[in-house]
């Protein structure tokens, strides 16, 4: 195979939270909060810890029915499990 057909599949990861984005989107929507300038920080850090949730989940509902992929119905079912969780 050639070289030049060869795609990368190495891309740069970004390290940081999005904290532009965020602030924007907090000033868009509630402008006439007053948050602490590192609370874009708590959300994004909120946001990852959900992600990381679900996908362990639905990683182990894939185990549970013997499947190696995940499927839309495995995130579902896990989505709905780890919102009862959240709510306490």
């Amino acid at each position: 195979m050639a070289l030049s057909t060869i795609v990368s599949q190495r891309k740069q990861i970004t390290r940081k939270a999005p904290r532009g984005f965020l602030k924007r989107i907090f000033k868009r929507q509630k402008p006439h909060l007053r948050l602490d300038p590192t609370a874009d920080l708590l959300v994004h850090l909120n946001c990852l810890l959900f992600v990381h949730r679900l996908a362990e989940e639905a990683r182990i509902n894939a185990c549970e029915n013997k499947c190696r992929i995940l499927n839309k119905d495995h995130v579902l079912a896990a989505a709905k499990v780890i919102l009862k969780k959240s709510r306490g």
